[in-house]
């Protein structure tokens, strides 16, 4: 699912004339953002939940250059969901389809007033069940990535 579009900004690029890395986690925090939004989490959301969304951990990884004023889309696949957590994976491509990144991340649900991991309230678990999720057997060829040195 698309959940984000957007063109690399003149600030964004580099002394390599290309995107910063820390600019494409930028981009995937701005689509997540957009994700909290589109399961009702958006400011009024948090508001009345008294309830966010924490990113535990992240694995990014650079497939191709992005360059200033460049068009940059993300798609969404939900890889695995429990009462509490997302395992999402996010793809972001240039105008032509082409994968620039990917960004794999495990987020968590939030008591705002707690500070502490609570179940999704019942409106956004509905939503969450109708995002796009990926078969087990079948997910995107870049999830579930180790880092290390092959030997």
């Amino acid at each position: 699912m698309r959940i984000l579009d957007t063109q690399v900004a003149p600030e964004w690029v580099d002394y390599n004339g290309h995107m910063n890395d820390a600019e494409y986690a930028r981009v995937f925090s701005l689509a997540l953002e957009a994700l909290m939004d589109h399961i009702g989490l958006d400011e009024a959301g948090r508001a009345e939940h008294a309830y966010t969304i924490y990113t535990l951990e992240t694995h990014l990884c650079y497939r191709r250059e992005a360059h200033e004023g460049q068009h940059l889309g993300v798609e969404v696949t939900l890889l695995d969901q429990d009462a509490k957590r997302l395992h999402v994976f996010m793809e972001m491509q240039d105008q032509d389809g082409q994968t620039l990144a990917t960004s794999e991340q495990m987020l968590m649900g939030m008591g705002s007033d707690s500070g502490r991991p609570e179940p999704f309230p019942a409106s956004v678990a509905e939503r969450i069940d109708r995002l796009p999720q990926a078969d087990t057997k079948q997910w995107p060829s870049l999830a579930g990535r180790r880092i290390g040195i092959r030997r």
